[in-house]
């Protein structure tokens, strides 16, 4: 088995994709953070 065949044996999952917007992705990852961050100190978490 060669390694191409490998990669092409694999089964897509629905993930990310390889050639999505990175900016938009890190943008909203960081939106999490800090949303998260307002959550934990508005209820008193922290």
């Amino acid at each position: 088995m060669t390694a191409h065949t490998a990669t092409a044996a694999r089964v897509r999952t629905g993930g990310p994709q390889d050639d999505g917007p990175k900016t938009f992705e890190h943008f909203m990852g960081w939106v999490l953070v800090v949303v998260t961050a307002m959550l934990v100190t508005q209820l008193g978490l922290l």
